[in-house]
């Protein structure tokens, strides 16, 4: 248990109103579940219903009070639109982890808590399609999600290979169970206990995911287990656009940060138009010097998403289909992403004077 001192959810409270604009909205937590001894799960509600859409595999992002480490934390999901009432992200307690264990801790039902809308590309392309999903640890958070929404509102089957150190480290065991029982000719779940079998090898990752080579694969979990896994599939033949990882890092600035005033966009020099083509819909934007591309969206009131702005997480994610920029930092696009023209708007700065994107 952490020995830190935090204010609670009241004084966060006080804090964010004291700011004059920020890019958050805020939640209510309905419920707080227990799901192990270091693994708590907060149900929450938007207080504005508009808030209220999300998909299979992606986080929230939370503001936690700043110490110096960060003023903000990534959560992944674990409810499916399709199938619970609420959404419900996850937390498990890292040991002199900051936000972790401010939740734990500090936040229980009837508080309020202050999120980004719900992000990130790690989401199944289709429904339909058979997956095979690997969680270690936590990283069963997004992974429960993604097979909950095939099962209840696909036709896809699910092989789910999911390691812990122990039988009690097993996050949602219970409702894993019950998952099996009802979907019974659809879903798969094959544990691999540290305490039993012994850490994941090579060997039987390869024995597991070898009859499966024509499915899509999303990982989640410790970084060695993820990157073992790609390697695994890589070597038995999966394509790569198949195979899909979700990576956090801890961020370093504040995500829920001002917008640009007036006077700073008219003082700014326009370097670079913008074409962008977002859910249908086309517009032009000014970007002025000394922002990055996803500044220069909101600030002309693009509803463009994003989450870390640190370049350390995909929601920022689109299609460069035209001109050219630079990334002032990447640590998710692989060199094939980068090739095939996707770009992290948080991250891009201008190269031409006129640049086209997609989301």
């Amino acid at each position: 248990m952490s020995t830190e001192t935090s204010a609670g959810p009241e004084a966060l409270a006080d804090s964010v109103t004291s700011t004059a604009v920020s890019r958050g909205s805020r939640v209510r937590v309905l419920e707080v579940v227990e799901e192990t001894a270091d693994a708590r799960s907060f149900v929450v509600e938007p207080l504005d219903e508009a808030d209220a859409g999300y998909r299979a595999g992606q986080f929230l992002t939370v503001r936690v009070p700043d110490v110096g480490t960060g003023s903000a934390r990534c959560y992944s999901l674990s409810s499916s639109p399709h199938s619970d009432a609420a959404m419900k992200f996850t937390v498990k307690r890292v040991e002199g982890g900051h936000g972790s264990n401010w939740l734990c801790d500090t936040v229980s039902a009837g508080d309020e808590l202050e999120v980004l809308p719900p992000a990130g590309t790690f989401t199944p392309a289709s429904l339909d399609e058979p997956v095979v999903l690997v969680a270690g640890g936590s990283g069963i958070t997004p992974v429960i999600a993604i097979a909950k929404s095939i099962l209840f509102a696909g036709a896809g089957d699910v092989v789910l290979i999911y390691a812990n150190r122990d039988q009690d480290s097993v996050i949602f065991g219970r409702e894993l169970r019950e998952l099996e029982q009802r979907f019974a000719d659809r879903l798969s779940v094959i544990h691999v206990l540290e305490s039993v079998q012994g850490y994941p090898t090579r060997r039987t990752l390869s024995l597991l995911l070898r009859p499966f080579v024509d499915r899509s694969v999303y990982i989640c979990g410790p970084a060695p287990l993820m990157d073992l896994t790609s390697e695994v599939c890589a070597a038995e033949g999966f394509p790569a656009t198949r195979v899909h990882s979700e990576r956090f890092l801890s961020l370093q600035s504040d995500p829920f940060g001002q917008r640009a005033t007036e006077a700073d966009l008219e003082a700014g020099e326009v370097v670079c138009q913008i074409r962008v083509s977002i859910d249908g819909a086309a517009r032009q934007v000014p970007w002025t010097a000394g922002r990055k591309l996803l500044d220069a969206l909101l600030d002309a009131g693009v509803e463009a998403p994003y989450s870390c702005r640190e370049g350390a997480c995909s929601a920022c994610v689109c299609s460069l289909t035209a001109g050219r920029v630079t990334l002032a930092r990447n640590e998710i696009l692989t060199a094939d992403d980068l090739a095939e023209g996707y770009i992290l708007a948080c991250q891009a700065e201008p190269v031409s004077d006129e640049i086209a994107i997609e989301y």
